[in-house]
C-alpha cells in the first residue's frame, strides 16, 4: 500500500486530487495550518516523519498579478518548496508528481507548444514556476512535471465562477478574445493524474515533463460564451452583451501570454490518455456549480 503525501489540498486541483487518489494508497493531505510551504524546514520535517512512497504537489502561488509586487513569496512557494520536496523525494527514492503552467513559455506564435520548446516566462509567476521545474530536474529524483493551463472548477476563485457572478450583476461584459488556450477543469487534471499513478508506471523511464490540459482551444471570450450558454440554458441571468476586446484593452500588472496552446501528443503516446474536450469538461463541471 502506497503512502501518498498530497500538498495544496485547499486549492482547486488539490481538493480534487484528495478525492481521485482514494484507493491508490493512504493519502496524507495536510492543510496550510499543518504544512507551511514557505518554511523549508517544516517541509523536510513532515516528509521525513511521514516517509511517503509518492509525493503529489499541486500547491502553488497562483496570484499572477500580485506576484509582480511580491516575487519573493511567489518564489518561495513555486520554486523553493518544490526544490525541497524534490530533494527529499530523491533521498527517499520516491517519485514526485508536480504541476506547472503554460506561463513558462513566451506566449508568442500560434502553434501549440511542445514540452521541449524553448522557455521564456513573460512574468514573475511564470519565472517562479520555471524555477521550480528546474530545481526538480536538478535534484535527480524520479518525477513527472505536468504543465496545465486556464484551470477552473466549481469552487475557489477562477474564471468560470467570476463570469457567473458578473453575469448576474452586469448587462454588458467585455472579454479578451486574442489570448488562446485550453480551459482545463481541475477534476480532469486530478482524474488523469490518478490514471497515471494507477497504471504503476516505471517512474524512472517516464520521468520528465508533460502537458495535461483539456483538449481543444478557445479564447477567454469563447470560454465566456460557452459558460453563459450553459447558464442561460438553466435559466440563470446572463449579460445582454458580450463584447470581444484585445489584450491591450485590458491592461494587467503581469503580462499575459497570447498563445497558451499546449501539445498533448506526449501524454497520449506515453500514457495512452486523451483528455476530454474543454467543452465536455465544462458541461460536466457545470453540473456541480450552484445557480
Amino acid at each position: 500500500m502506497q503512502t501518498i503525501l498530497l500538498t495544496g489540498v485547499n486549492g482547486q486541483v488539490g481538493f480534487e486530487l484528495k478525492r481521485s487518489l482514494q484507493g491508490l494508497g493512504v493519502v496524507h493531505a495536510p492543510d496550510r495550518a499543518a504544512l507551511d510551504l514557505g518554511n523549508p524546514a517544516a517541509i523536510r520535517d513532515l516528509v521525513r516523519a511521514l516517509r511517503p512512497t509518492l509525493i503529489v504537489n499541486p500547491a502553488a502561488y497562483t496570484a499572477v498579478d500580485k506576484a509582480e509586487s511580491e516575487p519573493e513569496l511567489a518564489h518561495a512557494i513555486n520554486a523553493t518548496a518544490p526544490a525541497v520536496l524534490a530533494e527529499e523525494a530523491k533521498r527517499l527514492g520516491c517519485p514526485l508528481l508536480h504541476y506547472s503552467t503554460d506561463y513558462v513559455y513566451s506566449g508568442e506564435g500560434d502553434t501549440a507548444w511542445r514540452e521541449d520548446a524553448p522557455v521564456a516566462p513573460p512574468n514573475v509567476y511564470g519565472a517562479s514556476k520555471l524555477a521550480g521545474e528546474e530545481a526538480i530536474r536538478a535534484s535527480g529524483c524520479q518525477h513527472l512535471i505536468l504543465r496545465t493551463s486556464w484551470v477552473y472548477g466549481a469552487r475557489g476563485k477562477n474564471f468560470l465562477l467570476t463570469m457567473l457572478k458578473l453575469g448576474r450583476e452586469r448587462e454588458a461584459l467585455n472579454i479578451v478574445a486574442d489570448q488562446i488556450g485550453a480551459p482545463t477543469w481541475c477534476r480532469s487534471i486530478a482524474d488523469l493524474s490518478s490514471h497515471i499513478i494507477a497504471s504503476r508506471p516505471d517512474w524512472q523511464a517516464v520521468s520528465g515533463t508533460y502537458h495535461l490540459v483539456n483538449s481543444g482551444e478557445t479564447s477567454w471570450h469563447g470560454f465566456a460564451e460557452a459558460i453563459f450558454a450553459l447558464a442561460a440554458a438553466r435559466g440563470d441571468k446572463t449579460p445582454g452583451t458580450l463584447g470581444a476586446i484585445a489584450t491591450e484593452a485590458y491592461p494587467t500588472p503581469a503580462k499575459r501570454p497570447k498563445n497558451s496552446r499546449l501539445n498533448l501528443d506526449k501524454l497520449r503516446d506515453t500514457f495512452g490518455l486523451v483528455p476530454p474536450s474543454w467543452q465536455d469538461a465544462l458541461a460536466m463541471c457545470f453540473e456541480d456549480v450552484r445557480a
